[in-house]
């Protein structure tokens, strides 16, 4: 399942908002708050926490930050986030054992990210997000005993937590390293045979750069 459908509303959602804020103020257009939006792009790199190493692909977020908070929840923002792990897929299960091969992971994902703007042109920052995620697979039986693959989808709410820095490197364009870690509840860690299903814990690594809207960045 594709993440169109996800990102889309995600999107729209963060530009009202952002819209609103803007049409807000009322103070002079010198002292106006600035645009408090910033949409990045980056290779991620997963450990899917099922059948085997490492997955990669590419991961799409949008960040909103909160205008005119009281000092203590300064920094608070919203974010949307989404990420397909498509790269990097086992293509034959090790020897003697039922394993899923062609792994893929896609998830979309909302949720809060608070980020301290008080170091210059480094921004560490903390999130937790709750969202949707899509895992497809085939199952390969025992390299003795072949089989046709049986094909597996399965769908779940998944949360998850991280944090990272992004550093500005040029006016508008940061860059960003991000740390994630997601939770999929009862998953049927081994479908080919009769439950009980475990927990899937994926988590990995984002590389990549964002453009904030705006003159200097978050505030």
């Amino acid at each position: 399942m594709g993440l169109k459908p996800y990102l889309e509303p995600a999107l729209a959602a963060l530009l009202v908002c952002s819209a609103y804020s803007v049409l807000a103020q009322t103070v002079p257009a010198a002292t106006q708050s600035k645009f408090h939006l910033a949409i990045g792009a980056g290779i991620s790199g997963y450990n899917p926490d099922y059948g085997h190493g490492h997955l990669l692909g590419g991961t799409l977020w949008i960040d909103y930050t909160l205008p005119r908070m009281p000092h203590l929840l300064n920094g608070i923002g919203l974010e949307a986030e989404a990420h397909d792990l498509n790269y990097g897929r086992t293509t034959a299960p090790p020897a003697q054992s039922l394993q899923a091969a062609n792994l893929r992971e896609d998830v979309a994902l909302g949720g809060l990210i608070y980020t301290l703007p008080r170091y210059r042109n480094f921004h560490p920052y903390a999130k937790i997000m709750m969202g949707y995620g899509n895992a497809d697979e085939e199952t390969l039986a025992i390299p003795s005993k072949p089989s046709p693959p049986i094909r597996w989808h399965d769908s779940r709410t998944v949360t998850s937590a991280g944090g990272g820095m992004d550093y500005r490197v040029f006016r508008n364009i940061w860059v960003r390293a991000d740390y994630e870690y997601e939770s999929w509840p009862t998953f049927f860690v081994n479908p080919g045979n009769v439950p009980p299903a475990g927990r899937l814990t994926p988590q990995g690594f984002t590389i990549g750069a964002m453009y904030h809207f705006g003159h200097s960045g978050f505030r």
